[in-house]
């Protein structure tokens, strides 16, 4: 035992290090497999057995002065979390150096898996199996596949939300209600009159026409002589308005379990019921909504020098319910210089990610492979500088890909400097549809955004966004650099919006330039047909709100159901084409999207 503390010393003092060239940095070598131990020592021959013995482990060392980069090579294989992975400031790197976490034999096959098989399971009926569980869990996966709560009614294709129901107004006065929907009496199963589901819960995009957020609410209740629903928890908006109803779909009641790759969870009974597409047996549910969690304790005592390279991160879960952001003005109960904020900014309880980074400086997120989340992919909430997320694939996102949320404005520019560089972001908001993005970007400036594409969203590709009612001096959304970007499929379910889109940027004069787009190709932006989407149409370009003091250069948008680009005239706009004069060979085709350095295959 003292031999091998004395070891780990040395290994740690930098004594015992990999061979790398003069001008490299020596690296201390660690590593961690699924085979490991609880006596590992970290060596190749004695292995840790997770992230989190490494963490421990190395936490412990840092009375040492550290005078080479740590590597924690984690083997190939599965790493099953039941818990938050948390790094706080303990975990730095420091003196210059960082600590890095790689997948030590190439990207994507060293996975950690926010979930576990559900086991048990007998048959309910023909199809349908059961099974006792031992929590609560909001999104459900089979065989890599995320399944679909059973709904009414059903969804025509796994790749889109329609159809939909369309709330109704009874009388004017209802027109304000929040958290009462009326529903035409022939578009409700009868049964619910005499047996309503209290599991059930609706998806609904509030607002009548306004196609604009999704609410999921649970249901307290159904009145069938005056036709209404009850919702546990106020929707964002109200749900008529003059020029129609809500779209919506009820879920999770068992009558409406009738086809494959859809599941009902009894809560009361602690009961999941699944019809599988394929094997019963290849059925996980998530143990997590956050699998690695880095949090500085303060904006003075971050979490810094901290590198995840090649990890595949999959599976994650939902929430109970969802709302975008507080009702009104000064809902969050704290006063702020602008309380209209409280309506942007996600609740509390929504503010987490697959990896969620708080009070952190220099943090290097690459080669990941993020998948079947729950919500966010990559989330960074409010103090934060110079965080990396490149050369990584995000797919079957639920909410957001990459959300990046400032503090409220006039109150610091805490957020910034941030690159985001050759990320492909597929299959984004298919639990929000609602504000949906690709990369969301929430009062922060100085930010690099260069060779990403994002694929298949039922919003927006991009979005850059503060208030429309903040003063220049106290919007922090400049110096923001746009390019070398498609967006694909955007669109998909809403409407008032383009797949590049901002709200509320400068929008007080002057409108001095300092936010870049450029090179930038938007495939068509239209709506799914069949989800009768009543707002108006799709757009390629977005300055919503003001949206002022860009430069656009060089941008190609395909066929919209509106205009390919709307904004007031306070923006540069050189060779796009909307406008005559568009001159194709200043496009550099070539070089937009993911480069060939992307590290792994692109999704079909």
């Amino acid at each position: 035992m003292i031999l091998r503390s004395l070891g780990a010393v040395v290994l740690l003092l930098g004594g015992l290090t990999t061979p790398t060239p003069a001008a490299a940095a020596k690296t201390c070598d660690y590593f961690v497999s699924p085979s490991g131990g609880d006596r590992g020592d970290g060596s190749a021959q004695r292995p840790w057995k997770s992230i989190e013995q490494a963490r421990d482990q190395l936490r412990a060392k840092k009375k040492y002065h550290q005078n080479c980069d740590i590597v924690v090579n984690l083997k190939t294989g599965d790493y099953v979390v039941d818990k938050t992975i948390t790094f706080t400031e303990a975990d730095s790197g420091e003196n210059g150096h960082k600590i890095i976490y790689r997948s030590a034999d190439g990207p994507g096959k060293a996975r950690l898996l926010g979930a576990r098989p559900l086991t048990g399971w007998q048959k309910y009926d023909d199809n349908i199996y059961k099974t006792k569980v031992d929590r609560n869990f909001y999104t459900l996966f089979e065989d890599g596949k995320r399944a679909t709560t059973a709904r009414y009614p059903n969804r025509t294709s796994d790749d889109l939300w329609s159809p939909y129901l369309f709330s109704v107004m009874p009388e004017a006065e209802y027109q304000a209600v929040h958290n009462w929907l009326f529903f035409d009496a022939k578009d409700v199963p009868k049964e619910w009159d005499a047996d309503f589901d209290k599991n059930a819960q609706m998806v609904v995009w509030s607002g009548g026409s306004w196609s604009w957020f999704t609410d999921t609410v649970p249901l307290g209740g159904a009145d069938f002589r005056k036709n209404f629903f009850t919702l546990n928890y106020d929707a964002r908006f109200s749900l008529v308005n003059s020029r129609s109803g809500s779209r919506y779909f009820l879920q999770n009641t068992l009558r409406f379990l009738d086809q494959p790759g859809e599941y009902y969870f009894d809560f009361a009974n602690s009961e999941v019921y699944y019809w599988p597409k394929g094997s019963i047996d290849k059925v996980v549910a998530p143990t997590v909504k956050t699998l690695i969690s880095l949090a500085g304790s303060s904006p003075d005592k971050r979490v810094q020098n901290l590198s995840f390279d090649g990890l595949a991160l999959q599976y994650s879960d939902f929430v109970d319910w969802y709302r975008y952001g507080w009702n009104g003005p000064g809902d969050s109960g704290y006063e702020h210089k602008y309380p209209i904020y409280d309506r942007q900014i996600e609740l509390p309880r929504n503010r987490f990610g697959m990896i969620t980074v708080t009070n952190s400086r220099d943090i290097d997120l690459t080669r990941l492979h993020l998948s079947d989340s729950g919500f966010t992919g990559v989330f960074l909430l409010f103090a934060n500088e110079r965080v990396k997320v490149t050369d990584s694939l995000l797919d079957n996102i639920g909410g957001d890909g990459i959300k990046v949320e400032g503090g409220y404005p006039g109150e610091g520019d805490i957020t910034g400097h941030h690159t985001f560089a050759n990320n492909y972001i597929y299959h984004v908001g298919e639990l929000v549809p609602g504000d949906a993005a690709g990369i969301e970007m929430m009062n922060t400036g100085n930010n690099q955004v260069s060779n990403i594409v994002v694929k298949h969203s039922a919003r927006y590709g991009i979005s850059l966004e503060v208030r429309p009612e903040i003063k220049n001096e106290d919007n922090y959304a400049r110096n923001n650099r746009f390019s070398y970007i498609r967006l694909e499929e955007t669109g998909l379910d809403s409407g008032d919006m383009g797949a590049f889109y901002t709200y509320g940027v400068h929008n007080v004069e002057p409108h001095p330039i300092d936010n870049y787009v450029s090179q930038m190709v938007i495939g068509d932006v239209i709506n799914d047909p069949a989800g009768q989407m009543p707002d108006s149409g799709t757009r390629g370009v977005h300055m919503d709100a003001g949206g002022c003091g860009f430069s656009i250069e060089n941008v190609e948008v395909g066929k919209v159901s509106d205009d390919k680009y709307q904004a007031y005239k306070c923006n540069e706009v050189k060779n796009a084409n909307w406008a005559d004069g568009f001159d194709t060979s200043k496009m550099e085709y070539d070089k937009i999207g993911v480069t060939s350095a992307f590290p792994y295959p692109i999704p079909s």
